[in-house]
């Protein structure tokens, strides 16, 4: 051995024991221990180097374990190890791969591919300076034994994983070094790596397509970055070609073939290149797609099509920005020349054969869009992939509706593929596209009861997608451009007036809906056919179809169609309560009986009730009986569940329980979404109706059973009741308040103070009495959560605390900032102290710059409200012991990091509070901040003379 080890000579055998997967628990232990023993050592890693070059053990999983020790040594620690070692490893490596040699049997592929990354970290390392014949060194030892050749090629896989690979992070001096081992094996060896890949085609191609197929993989990765003359050739594109007619070759030979079209490179010579190659593969009669059967085959020569596509567009580009019209017009022609594959391609059944060639027509489009005006044969062009793509747009008859899986999603992300294709025809000729999904969408129209389903579905697909394909300003599809505006009506007229909303198939009947209120403006124009299309919301097409997932879209949309045409619905409103009122009924979860929507879904139906009943031109009676009625059954049925909850035993029971009750109570909560400032609560005269649902669910938040679900549900309430009662609210929250204090938990606390902040930011004033009893008891509950000792690794626990920490210093900067400073400075001065100290502690001690912000905005405005001759008594000493140092002493802890943009806020809001106590008479020159700050006074003096700038500017910049 190379040096002496701390180890024995000879592994642990028991401990090896350990690898197998089928070993006990302990063994594995020892395994593990064992491992991490021999990966600490210095030497230890020499036994296991011994271990591989004189191949004593025959256990894949021993092999394997060996390789990942010395893996450990020469990706840590290979700077350290002695120039001895170092040609240990060289050599283990070399004996292990001349023994695979003479085996008759392979490795297995586990053990293969992490041989290569262990020979190409080690390549890494050392081929600049220790190992420059590392390649020829390798080729030398393996020539073609198949055997050898595998390794041989895995390893080169694994370098370019090492070293090109751009997928892969590197650091700085990472990609210097990578870029010097290309430049080296450049100059060194990349001819004699070619000639080494083209024998190996040559040897391997009709009796080993495993090899062959992982040489054209290397030659594929490494093109991209050598010189293109040593591949682009014609031994080797006639090797390749060949490669393309065999069955077992051919896929990856594309790829190959793709990976040399995709290289980069001048854009005459990349013309040149894709000319000659599309010219040869012409020739061998690739592009005779339509006798191919091998849709695999077919999906990679998409691929190889769409590259050399794309790279005849990119030419194209750099070509016509350089100027030169003679040459960029030849490169047009052979984009041009390539459509009629790229079509055949497009409309071919295969969805992945399609999809693969989206890019190169994508990009043609986008050519086309460019030019003054279109030929002809481009218009002849724009037509066919028109029509390619409203052919592949449709459904095929095995699409599961009801249970999407893999197949459906991929079918769906396709679609989107198609659509993005159908807007960049949009671009290039609206009046086209306009006139093709018109001809198509009529013809189906007129015979939608013979035609199939996807058919159909896709007729109005079309017409739904000219809406962002031909996009207008705020959906104002009808109005402007007449022919568009004509067209447009006479569909959807059309659409309506058919009856295809009968048609007897989900898809169909969703795109009939989300066209409708797609192009809801159209009954603004033409609003005789808003009843026929609330029928066909309300009954057995809509929210009464037989598939819930059509329901359920359907509340949604019917709640959109509702909330755009308010206006025009004024006839309808009780006709259409009427006719949803058994969707509005809150399902209790005793009786069993399957319900029609979801409460989601539900949540839409009662917003949809409350804009009729808001925004019609009822009188405020009338308004009022119907919002009564509306939300009379819901409050009935929350007091009958409430009453039941604390009587039931079972956790489970209580928990569906609670949830109907919040779901009660969110119902109610939306109807009130429907006023605004131009219909409020009171002008409607539903002011009654809310006090009433309050009065109904506050002694919810009493309930000893289910607290955190039926407290969220009635704050969630509250919240909305403060912006739509107003003052009339205020009579509720003090006992509301009393009650949520009660018994809380961190989270309760936490989204209880956003209420207390909104009332407080609302009512100023008018709550402060109310605020002056609460404080203490809210800040008293606050500290006693806070002060509650949490496991150490508990990170829940600590973001709540956080999170409730945050929340206070909040509820305290809207008390500051809302001018009720009597509400702090009524608490008595050991109350006050405590307080103020908190303020302090979050703005130095806690490492969240967030509360850190928070608590310097309410120093500053408390030293804008107290630090003055008729402040607070005792302020300014407070002042200068603690506020003054505080804006010192922060911004020195290690946690306060200037990198973090919250953290610069921080510092920000600190230099403003130090302004804020120039302007309030108090001296940063006095005595007592002068015998603190010792011996540093030189800082304090400069201090002044910048906090004297008038710009606060120039103070954030400090």
């Amino acid at each position: 051995m190379a040096c002496e080890s701390a180890l024995p000579a000879i592994m642990d055998e028991q401990a090896l024991m350990g690898l197998n997967p089928n070993a006990d628990a302990c063994y594995r232990q020892r395994a593990l221990a064992y491992f991490e023993q021999l990966k600490e050592s210095l030497d230890g890693w020499e036994v296991c180097a011994q271990a591989l070059a004189k191949g004593v053990y025959s256990d894949d999983h021993i092999k394997f374990f060996c390789f990942q020790v010395l893996e450990h040594q020469i990706k840590f620690r290979h700077g350290s190890l002695t120039a001895a070692q170092q040609q240990l490893i060289r050599e283990t490596l070399m004996k292990w791969l001349q023994a695979q040699l003479m085996n008759v049997h392979p490795e297995k592929p586990f053990i293969r591919n992490k041989v290569a990354q262990v020979l190409a970290l080690t390549f890494v390392m050392e081929y600049l300076t220790l190992w420059p014949k590392f390649f020829f060194d390798i080729l030398n030892l393996v020539g073609l034994n198949p055997n050898g050749v595998d390794i041989y090629l895995r390893t080169l896989m694994a370098i370019d994983a090492e070293v090109v690979d751009r997928d892969i992070l590197h650091s700085p001096e990472e990609t210097r070094r990578n870029t010097l081992i290309k430049d080296s094996m450049r100059e060194r060896c990349i001819p004699a790596l070619v000639e080494s890949w083209f024998q190996i085609l040559q040897t391997y191609q009709h009796t080993h397509s495993e090899l062959t197929c992982q040489c054209l993989e290397v030659v594929g990765a490494y093109v991209s970055w050598i010189d293109l003359n040593l591949i682009a050739n014609d031994r080797f594109v006639n090797l390749l070609l060949s490669h393309m007619s065999m069955e077992e070759l051919r896929e990856e030979a594309c790829d190959c073939l793709f990976e040399i079209v995709n290289k980069g490179m001048d854009p005459v010579d990349k013309t040149k290149l894709v000319e000659s190659l599309c010219q040869v593969l012409q020739s061998a009669g690739f592009f005779s797609i339509e006798q191919e059967e091998d849709v695999d085959f077919l999906a990679k020569f998409s691929r190889l099509v769409n590259g050399m596509g794309q790279s005849l567009v990119l030419s194209w580009t750099k070509l016509s920005k350089m100027g030169d019209v003679k040459v960029s017009a030849g490169t047009l022609r052979a984009v041009e020349g390539k459509v009629p594959l790229m079509l055949q391609l497009l409309i071919h059944e295969d969805d992945d054969i399609s999809a693969n060639i989206v890019g190169f027509c994508y990009d043609y489009l986008h050519v086309l869009k460019q030019l003054p005006a279109l030929n002809e044969q481009q218009k002849t062009n724009v037509e066919a992939i028109m029509l390619a793509v409203m052919n592949k747009l449709k459904y095929d008859d095995e699409y599961n509706f009801e249970n999407e899986g893999e197949d459906e999603a991929m079918f769906v992300e396709y679609r989107k593929q198609l659509k993005m294709l159908l807007d960049r025809l949009a671009q290039v000729s609206p009046e086209l596209l306009l006139e093709a999904v018109h001809r198509v969408f009529n013809a189906t129209m007129q015979n939608w009861q013979t035609v199939q389903f996807m058919e159909v579905e896709v007729a109005i697909r079309l017409l739904y997608m000219l809406g962002e394909a031909l996009p207008a300003s705020h959906g104002a599809h009808f109005s402007g451009d007449t022919t568009k505006t004509s067209t447009l009506q006479s569909m959807m007229r059309t659409l309506i007036i058919c009856g295809v909303s009968e048609y007897q198939h989900s898809s169909v009947t969703l795109e009939f809906f989300e066209t409708v209120v797609r192009y809801d403006k159209f009954f603004l124009v033409e609003p005789q056919h808003i009843p026929s299309v609330l029928m066909a919301f309300l009954d057995h097409r809509g929210l009464r179809h037989s598939s819930p997932k059509v329901r359920s879209r359907v509340a949604y949309l019917f709640s959109r169609f509702i909330k755009t045409l308010y206006k025009h619905m004024n006839a309808f409103i009780e006709d259409i309560l009427s006719r949803i009122q058994d969707l509005l009924e809150l399902a209790p979860p005793e009786n069993g009986v399957p319900v029609l929507l979801s409460s989601d879904d539900q949540l839409f139906m009662f917003e949809t009730a409350g804009v009729l009943i808001v925004n019609g031109e009822s009188p405020a009676e009338r308004k009022q009986a119907l919002m009564r009625s509306l939300l009379t059954p819901l409050m009935e049925a929350f007091r009958m569940l409430l009453a039941k909850l604390p009587q039931e035993a079972n956790e489970e029971r209580q928990a569906v329980l609670a949830d109907c009750l919040s779901h009660a109570v969110g119902f109610a909560s939306r109807t009130s979404k429907a006023f605004s400032n131009k219909q409020t609560v009171k002008q409607c005269g539903c002011s009654e109706v809310y006090l009433d649902c309050l009065q109904t669910f506050l002694p919810a938040i009493s309930c000893p059973v289910q607290r955190g679900p039926l407290r969220s549900a009635v704050r969630s309430f509250l919240h909305r009741m403060i912006i739509c009662l107003e003052e009339e609210v205020l009579p509720f929250i003090p006992a509301a308040s009393q009650h949520m204090l009660k018994d809380c938990e961190p989270r309760d606390l936490q989204e209880f103070i956003p209420l207390i902040s909104q009332i407080t930011a609302k009512f100023k004033n008018q709550v402060s009495p109310f605020l002056q009893e609460i404080f203490m008891p809210l800040v008293m509950a606050i500290f006693e959560v806070l002060s509650h000792p949490a496991e150490e690794n508990d990170q829940t626990a600590a973001l709540e605390k956080q999170m409730l920490r945050r929340s206070y210093f909040s509820f305290i900067q809207t008390i500051a900032s809302s001018g009720m400073n009597e509400v702090m400075a009524s608490q008595g001065a050991e109350n006050i102290e405590r307080v103020l100290f908190t303020i302090i502690q979050g703005a130095v001690d806690f490492p969240d710059p967030v509360a850190q912000k928070t608590c310097f905005i309410i120093l500053s405005r408390l030293v804008e409200l107290w630090g003055g001759k008729d402040g607070l008594v005792g302020f300014p000493d407070f002042i200068y012991k603690h506020i003054v140092p505080a804006c010192f002493m922060a911004p020195l802890k290690p946690t306060f990091d200037l990198s973090d943009a919250q953290t610069v806020l921080t510092l920000s809001e600190c230099t403003l509070t130090l302004h804020m106590i120039h302007l309030k008479r108090v001296s940063l020159k006095s005595p007592q901040l002068i015998v603190l700050f010792r011996p540093e006074t030189s800082y304090i003096h400069e201090l002044c003379q910048v906090l004297q700038q008038p710009d606060v500017k120039v103070l954030k910049n400090i």
